[in-house]
């Protein structure tokens, strides 16, 4: 289960900022419906991204003033998880967030001044690369699934093939199990990459046309 229990990581910081630190990434992931960040933070946050969800799903008084507690910018973003998100995951029982790793973010540092030193010349430290991670709100605008599985399905139907693959099946099916009018929306994302495709081909051989006359 996404966002399940179990330990929670202290990511090297106390309750307060650790808390602080979690309420920025949660503010920031439904401004934004995807972030990027390190996988430990990104794991965290997921949790209680998953319990705000689950707030506005419950509508309440209650739940209202809870997340009134946790978001940075409440007037923006209460009447868009009581609205559009409520509506969005009205049929979803969980998973309403997904982690995606991807590829390290490298950090640059420096070394500090020593005490005493008259034009010290700042050095860089070796480069450390974090494991990172996207954050993202599944069916939404940015669902990265949705987007790479419409761009398998229309690469396999450009080759003659139609879901081959078990795997392509399976994907098809969670991105549109829970979207509303998800099959719909699937088959515009594909039409979409054709017609770009098409273009750009066509672009590419009307240069190349004028590049042989001259």
């Amino acid at each position: 289960m996404a966002g399940g229990g179990g330990r929670y990581r202290h990511l090297s910081r106390d309750s307060a900022h650790r808390q602080a630190l979690l309420r920025n990434l949660v503010t920031s992931l439904f401004e934004h419906e995807s972030i990027t960040t390190t996988w430990p933070k990104a794991k965290e946050a997921q949790r209680l991204a998953e319990k705000l969800i689950t707030l506005g799903k419950k509508n309440t008084e209650a739940s209202r003033r809870r997340a009134l507690e946790i978001f940075y910018t409440p007037h923006e973003l209460l009447p868009k998880l009581f609205g559009p998100l409520r509506e969005r995951y009205a049929d979803r029982p969980g998973g309403y967030t997904r982690v995606l790793r991807i590829e390290p973010r490298e950090k640059n540092e420096y070394f500090s001044p020593k005490k005493g030193v008259k034009n010290f010349e700042r050095e860089r430290k070796p480069q450390v690369k974090a494991p990172s991670a996207i954050l993202e709100l599944v069916d939404g605008p940015k669902d990265i699934r949705f987007a790479m599985t419409a761009r398998t399905v229309a690469r396999e139907r450009e080759e003659g093939r139609d879901l081959v693959h078990s795997l392509t099946r399976l994907n098809v099916k969670k991105v549109t199990q829970f979207r509303k009018d998800g099959v719909e929306v699937l088959e515009q994302a594909i039409s979409k990459l054709s017609l770009a495709k098409k273009q750009s081909e066509k672009l590419a051989k009307k240069e190349a046309d004028v590049e042989s006359r001259d």
